[in-house]
């Protein structure tokens, strides 16, 4: 009896260990969301959402394979460095921010590894969620800071069509070029903390 008991208690510290997870926060100084998009069909303009908060949580310090993460983003934070152009993007035309002030990436799992992996999980804007997947790289490993704190740092990558989510502003040249075309593309610069 003794030894049953002692085997039941090492499998169920063996699967506490197992399904310990890591948690790390999104260090907002340190993090930035841009985008990129045409103008005009013969410029870009780019931007960043200077309000933002996440989480992550790796089955280890040092592995992010099978990662969870999430990552809210303030849309009345976006900065294009021009105000009117802004409020414009703020406005019903674009992103609606009065209704809805937050986009999100949920579910989102990274799969991977040396350094090099696919982000997938539920991006939500307005009121639409879809699919989307992002490429990863880590930068540079995992450190320990100055402080004694534990840091990682990624890169994410990816386009996505804005009419997909409800951004239909559909202005056109006589040419028949967008004004603003529908392809977004996407860098996510994140820098984790250990918990």
């Amino acid at each position: 009896m003794k030894t049953l008991f002692n085997i039941l208690a090492a499998f169920i510290a063996f699967t506490n260990i197992a399904v310990a997870q890591v948690k790390w926060s999104v260090d907002p100084a340190h993090t930035n969301a841009r985008f990129e998009v045409k103008h005009l069909g013969i410029a870009f303009v780019d931007g960043q959402f200077k309000t933002l908060e996440g989480n992550v949580e790796s089955a280890t310090a040092t592995d992010f394979n099978n990662a969870k993460i999430n990552f809210s983003i303030d849309v009345n934070s976006i900065d294009t460095r021009v105000e009117m152009r802004d409020n414009h993007l703020k406005s019903d035309d674009f992103f609606s921010a009065a209704k809805f002030p937050t986009m999100k990436l949920a579910n989102a799992t990274l799969k991977g590894n040396d350094g090099k992996y696919i982000l997938t999980g539920d991006l939500t804007i307005r009121d639409v969620t879809k699919k989307v997947t992002f490429n990863v790289v880590q930068n540079n490993g995992i450190i320990t800071d100055p402080w004694g704190k534990t840091r990682a740092g990624f890169t994410a990558t990816t386009s996505i069509n804005r009419f997909d989510y409800g951004i239909n502003y559909a202005d056109k040249l006589p040419t028949g070029v967008f004004a603003v075309a529908p392809e977004v593309q996407i860098t996510i610069n994140v820098e984790v903390v250990k918990n």
